[in-house]
């Protein structure tokens, strides 16, 4: 990887502001036209979480009050799971690779020479996977309501918070792989060597709430684990822990200006 960067497309000579403002609407309509196609990264992204939420739900003891969750049950704790994973998938194993493949393949070089910034592009991609996770999180929350009976959000203001703030770290995750990664198989690597982690720490395979305080400290410290805890906390009718809130927030920052600083366009 070269040892420096830029964060602006190659010079041109700028367009009329109606002219850039056209590109941006024509490139955000056709990006979602090949969005769409693409049956692999739907189902990821929009079926694969609340798959696993119904997998999980039909398994009766997770069904049933558990006393050493505080009466609540696992069903109940796998609803937030279901949309931090949505917003992992996403962030870290769809986007990347698509930024990566367009980059590798010189699209974003060549649109420097049209009345389009190559930025458009990328904030049609944020704008589209960002849609994505939200369709996802909605459809996660809709099922386990309907089919296992979860309790909506009691701090449903909080809640919303929470998952956006999730949502903004899941993404700026995945524009730092792609910042940091020169070919698109790198960024499957790098993407695949993150996500597992990132996985436990959301509470995939032990919800946090089940984990040693000591593992729950640890956790806490990472975007999805201390959003896990947020979401928890909302959903149970309380407003969330400001220091779990603070987590997420404070890694999107920082994660995004890495991004911003080290992100090639060629």
């Amino acid at each position: 990887m070269p040892t420096t960067s830029t964060t602006s497309a190659p010079a041109h000579t700028p367009a009329p502001p109606k002219a850039r403002a056209a590109a941006s609407r024509a490139v955000l309509k056709t990006e979602a036209r090949l969005f769409l196609r693409e049956p692999g990264s739907l189902f990821w992204i929009l079926v694969f979480p609340t798959l696993l939420l119904t997998i999980l739900g039909l398994i009766p003891s997770f069904r049933e009050a558990n006393p050493s969750l505080g009466g609540q049950r696992t069903i109940d704790l796998y609803v937030p799971v279901a949309l931090l994973l949505a917003a992992i998938t996403t962030g870290i194993q769809v986007m990347p690779a698509v930024l990566t493949g367009y980059r590798e393949r010189g699209i974003l070089r060549r649109m420097s020479t049209t009345p389009v910034r190559p930025a458009a592009l990328l904030g049609a991609q944020i704008a589209l996977h960002g849609t994505a996770i939200v369709a996802s999180m909605a459809l996660a929350l809709t099922v386990g309501r309907v089919a296992f009976g979860v309790a909506l959000p009691g701090q449903f203001a909080g809640y919303v918070l929470a998952a956006g703030l999730t949502l903004c770290s899941a993404l700026a995750l995945g524009c730092l792989l792609c910042a940091l990664s020169p070919t698109t198989k790198a960024a499957s690597v790098a993407g695949t060597a993150v996500f597992f982690p990132m996985m436990f720490t959301a509470g995939v395979w032990i919800p946090v709430q089940s984990m040693s305080d000591t593992l729950q400290q640890i956790v806490q410290l990472l975007p999805f684990g201390a959003a896990s805890q947020a979401l928890a906390q909302a959903s149970s009718g309380q407003w969330p822990n400001w220091s779990h809130l603070a987590v997420p927030a404070v890694w999107t920052l920082v994660l995004g200006r890495i991004a911003r600083r080290r992100f090639r366009w060629e």
